[in-house]
C-alpha cells in the first residue's frame, strides 16, 4: 500500500532531481524509490510490489531518499543541497565517508538524503564515474536505468526479503534484451561487469536463484500468477544466457580458481 507519506517523498526526491537537472548538476534517484519509480506504470508489478510486504516492521515503503552523482561535480552538489535547499548537513559523517558519500537532513519533512558518488560500492562495486559505467547516470533519469537498479540488487552478499521483492518487481515490469533502451535491463552490460569480476558473478547468480525459489513460493501463496512466475523464470534465463557466453576476462579467471575458498565480498553494515 502506498501511503500518503511514500507519495510525499517520492515527489520529494523527483522535485530535488529536477531542480538540480535545471541547474546543471546531475542526480539520479536509485534504492527504493528508484525501483518503484520504474514499476509504477506496470499495474501487474506494482500490484505485486504493494501488496507483498516488504518491511514488515514499518507502515510505510520508503524511509529516505537516495541519490547518485558525480564526483566532478561534488562541489555544485554540495552548493545545491546547503545553500539553495538549505539542508542541514553533519560534518562528521562527512569524516567517516570521506569523499564517498554526502548525507543532509531535510529542514522541513525530516527526510533523510544519501548523495553517493561515482559508484555504489557495498559487497560489490556498482560504477557510473569510471568504465565500464562512466557516463551513465546521463541514461535514464530521474532514475538510475533498470539494468543499473538491478545490479544495484544484486550485488548484495546478504540480500534480504525485500530486495528479492524489488528484483521480482523490476523482472515483471522490464523486457531484458541486448540493448540499452528504455525500460530494458541490458542483459550484455550486466554481463560486461560480470564478467570481469566473479564475485561480484558469483553473488548475482546466486541471488538470481533465490528469486527463482522466491517467485515459485509467491506463486503458491498466490501472490504472482503462473504466467508471472514463467515471465521472471524467462527472464532470469535470458540473463544467464547472456552471461555465460560473453567471454571472461583474465581477472574473472584467475579468481575463479580460488572461488569461495577467500573471501569474495566487501563486508558492509547497510545497503540501500
Amino acid at each position: 500500500m502506498i501511503t500518503s507519506f511514500d507519495e510525499k517523498i517520492v515527489e520529494k526526491a523527483q522535485e530535488i532531481v529536477e531542480k538540480a537537472s535545471s541547474r546543471g548538476t546531475i542526480l539520479r534517484i536509485i534504492g527504493a524509490i528508484g525501483i518503484y519509480l520504474h514499476i509504477r506504470d506496470t499495474p501487474e508489478a506494482l500490484n505485486f510490489y504493494t501488496s507483498t510486504p516488504r518491511l514488515s516492521e514499518k507502515q510505510t515503503l520508503f524511509t529516505d531518499i537516495d541519490l547518485v552523482a558525480y564526483s566532478k561535480q561534488r562541489k555544485d552538489v554540495m552548493n545545491f543541497f546547503e545553500k539553495e535547499l538549505k539542508y542541514s548537513f553533519n560534518p562528521r559523517l562527512q569524516m567517516i565517508f570521506g569523499g564517498k558519500r554526502l548525507l543532509y537532513m531535510d529542514p522541513h519533512d525530516g527526510f533523510k538524503v544519501d548523495v553517493f558518488f561515482d559508484k555504489l560500492e557495498f559487497s560489490h562495486d556498482v560504477l557510473f564515474g569510471s568504465e565500464p559505467g562512466k557516463g551513465r547516470l546521463e541514461l535514464d533519469y530521474p532514475t538510475i536505468t533498470p539494468t543499473d537498479l538491478l545490479l544495484e540488487k544484486l550485488q548484495i552478499h546478504n540480500i534480504n526479503f525485500k530486495d528479492i521483492v524489488d528484483i521480482t518487481a523490476l523482472l515483471l515490469s522490464h523486457e531484458v534484451g541486448e540493448r540499452q533502451e528504455a525500460n530494458v535491463i541490458d542483459a550484455r552490460y550486466i554481463a560486461s561487469v560480470l564478467s570481469d569480476d566473479w564475485g561480484f558473478w558469483y553473488d548475482a547468480m546466486e541471488n538470481l536463484k533465490l528469486v527463482e525459489q522466491y517467485a515459485q513460493g509467491f506463486l503458491d501463496k498466490g501472490v504472482l500468477s503462473q504466467r508471472q512466475l514463467q515471465t521472471i523464470k524467462s527472464r532470469i534465463n535470458r540473463i544467464r544466457e547472456v552471461v555465460d557466453a560473453t567471454p571472461k576476462s583474465k581477472n574473472w579467471l584467475k579468481r575463479a580458481k580460488d572461488g569461495t575458498k577467500k573471501p569474495w565480498y566487501r563486508e558492509v553494515e547497510e545497503y540501500i
